[in-house]
């Protein structure tokens, strides 16, 4: 697992195509989590969470980005795509990448409370596990948790009231 190393302009351009529907779900009321899934430098899904929306916690940006992919290439395995997160999976959505077999996975904002690619857990990486996928993150991770915490000081603010 690396910590922004190794990044390009194109991985770059995905984290803020990423950060950009994460702006999308917060405007919504959703937690502003999205996922962008990129092949050969073509998009192939992106989501943002849709928990309320959907009324359900397995809506995360993940989920619905490796469901759309599968769907729109008629494929159960991600082998040869790179995801872009704006943070870092939980345990959930990294066993999701795992199973799907992606080949990478880059996230802007690390999660020191859920995070299972590097801060509680290294599901990306462990040698255990039937399929390992490069792991990189911390990657300009500033704008993508400003995000998350005004946006759950907005909800704290709303609870007070």
């Amino acid at each position: 697992m690396t910590s922004g190393g190794g990044i390009t302009q194109e991985d770059r351009q995905w984290l803020r195509r990423a950060l950009t529907l994460a702006e999308q779900a917060a405007r919504r009321g959703e937690v502003p989590v999205a996922a962008v899934i990129v092949r050969d430098g073509e998009c192939v899904a992106a989501r943002h969470n849709e928990t309320v929306q959907q009324r359900s916690s397995l809506a995360h940006a993940e989920l619905l980005a490796i469901a759309d992919a599968q769907r729109a290439l008629g494929e159960p395995y991600l082998r040869d795509l790179d995801v872009y997160v704006t943070l870092e999976p939980c345990v959930m959505c990294a066993g999701a990448l795992l199973l799907s077999r992606v080949r990478s996975v880059t996230f802007a904002a690390w999660d020191p409370k859920a995070g299972a690619c590097g801060s509680l857990f290294g599901i990306g990486s462990d040698p255990r596990l039937n399929h390992e996928f490069l792991v990189r993150g911390g990657v300009e991770p500033e704008p993508s948790a400003r995000l998350l915490r005004e946006f759950f000081e907005g909800r704290r603010r709303a609870a007070r009231s």
